[in-house]
C-alpha cells in the first residue's frame, strides 16, 4: 500500500497573511506539517502544493516534494479538493501510478504528530473505510437564531432539563487537520468524505491559525508543547558543545588588506556563556576553523576549544569520555552539515534560525535568533528557563 501526504498552502492567506512560512517557536507553521508527515512510518512521499515560491521552498527545506499549483486554482474561492485532485494527477505523471491512500494535512494546525497521522491511516485501513477524519469531542451546546430572532439549540433540545455531561451520547467536532482517503474513490467523487467515512477521535491541542488571535494563542501554545516534547526525553545538561562560525559569528568574515581575517561576536551571546558557566556546564567550542580568533574568543568567554578539526564527532566522543559525561549529558548548538553527527548523538540540539536546511530538520530545537545575534543567550536561557541544567 502506497500513502502519500498532500499540503496545500497558499500564497495568498487573507486572515494572516504570510501565516504559512510564519515561524511559531522557531519553525515556520508549514515546516511543523511537513515533519509530521516525514517522520510518518506509513507515508512514503510528501508534496507540498503551492502558487507561491517562497512557501514551495520552505516545504523542500523540511523534506517535502514541490508541486506548482496552477493560478485557477489557487484563489480564495479555490476549494482544498481541487488542489488535491491536480497534486494526485502531478503524482500520476511524474511517478507513473497513483498511490492508493492520499493523506491530506493543514497547516493551520501546527501540533498534529506523526503518530496521529499514522492512527487516522490505520484506522482507515482495518475498518475498511473510503475516507477517514481527525475529531475532538465536543460536549459544547450549539445554538441558532431564527428569522424572528428567538434562539433555539441545534445539539440540545433547550426546551428540556439540560442532561448532565456524562449522561449525553459523545459528540465529535472535525478540527481540520488530518484527513485520509482512497485514491480511487476520492478521485471518483473530488470530496474528502468520499464513499464510507470514518471519524478518529484525535486528542489535540485546540489550535486552528486564522487570524492573529489565533496565532497570539498558538505561540503560547507552541512554547508549552515544544518544551514538554523534550523535557519529556531529555536528561538534566552538564555540557554544551558549540560549534563557531555561524554560531558565534553571523557567518561572514572581515578580510583585510594584509590577509588577517576578522569576525563580530555578539556580547548579549557572551552573557549568555557566562550565564551558563556560573550554572556549572562544562563548555566547549567545538571547529574546523583554523583562524586563531576562534580560540582567542573561547579563551574570552572561559570555554575550551578545539579548533582546526576535521573528525568532529570522533573528537566530541574523545572529550565527551574524558570529561565523564553521558551523551544524553550534552547539548550541542550546530548551524551546518559538518554538525549533523554530532546534533544527532548528543542529548539535546539546536540551531540558530539561518542554519542549514538539513539542520533544521534533526534539531530539536529551533532558536529565533540567528548565529552571531543572540542565538547562544536565547539558547541559555531557554536552558535555565526549562530546568535542564543538572
Amino acid at each position: 500500500m502506497q500513502v502519500v501526504a498532500v499540503i496545500p498552502a497558499r500564497g495568498g492567506s487573507v486572515g494572516l497573511p504570510g501565516k504559512n512560512i510564519k515561524p511559531l517557536n522557531g519553525i515556520p507553521l508549514l515546516g511543523r506539517s511537513v515533519l509530521a508527515a516525514v517522520g510518518s512510518k506509513l507515508i512514503s512521499q510528501v508534496y507540498v502544493s503551492s502558487d507561491s515560491e517562497a512557501i514551495l521552498s520552505v516545504g523542500k527545506e523540511f523534506g517535502a516534494s514541490a508541486i506548482v499549483r496552477p493560478n485557477d486554482i489557487s484563489g480564495s474561492q479555490a476549494s482544498s479538493e481541487s488542489a488535491l485532485v491536480h497534486a494526485l494527477r502531478y503524482v500520476q505523471d511524474t511517478a507513473g501510478a497513483l498511490p492508493d491512500v492520499l493523506v491530506f494535512l493543514q497547516c493551520t494546525s501546527p501540533f498534529t504528530t506523526s503518530e496521529q497521522i499514522d492512527e487516522l491511516v490505520r484506522q482507515l485501513v482495518e475498518k475498511r473505510a473510503d475516507s477517514a477524519f481527525s475529531a475532538v469531542e465536543d460536549h459544547g451546546f450549539i445554538w441558532e437564531i431564527a428569522p424572528d430572532g428567538t434562539a433555539s439549540g441545534i445539539t440540545h433540545d433547550h426546551t428540556k432539563p439540560r442532561k448532565r455531561r456524562q449522561d449525553m451520547t459523545p459528540r465529535y467536532r472535525e478540527n481540520g487537520a488530518i484527513y485520509a482517503m482512497r485514491v480511487s474513490s476520492f478521485l471518483e467523487s473530488e470530496n474528502r468524505f468520499c464513499g464510507k467515512t470514518i471519524l478518529v477521535p484525535t486528542e489535540m491541542l485546540p489550535v486552528e491559525i486564522d487570524t492573529p488571535d489565533d496565532w497570539s494563542v498558538a505561540e503560547v501554545f507552541a512554547q508549552l508543547h515544544d518544551s514538554s516534547r523534550i523535557r519529556g526525553r531529555v536528561e538534566r545538561i552538564k555540557a554544551l558543545v558549540t560549534d563557531f562560525d555561524g554560531v558565534h559569528t553571523d557567518d561572514r568574515v572581515l578580510v583585510h588588506q594584509d590577509g588577517s581575517e576578522s569576525v563580530y561576536c555578539s556580547r548579549s551571546d557572551g552573557m549568555g556563556i557566562e550565564m551558563l558557566r556560573r550554572k556549572g556546564l562544562k563548555l566547549l567550542i567545538l571547529s574546523k576553523e583554523k583562524n586563531p580568533v576562534v580560540r582567542a574568543r573561547a579563551e574570552k568567554l572561559n570555554m575550551a576549544v578545539q579548533h582546526h578539526v576535521e573528525d568532529k564527532l570522533s573528537a566530541l566522543e574523545v572529550w565527551r569520555m574524558g570529561s565523564m559525561l553521558a551523551w544524553s549529558e550534552v547539548a550541542y548548538i550546530g548551524n551546518d552539515i559538518n554538525d549533523i553527527e554530532c546534533m544527532k548523538a548528543c542529548g539535546l540540539s539546536f540551531c540558530p534560525s539561518d542554519a542549514h536546511p538539513s539542520i533544521k530538520k534533526i534539531a530539536d530545537v529551533i532558536l529565533n535568533h540567528a548565529g552571531g545575534k543572540g542565538a547562544l543567550r536565547e539558547l541559555s536561557e531557554y536552558l535555565l528557563a526549562n530546568d535542564h541544567i543538572a
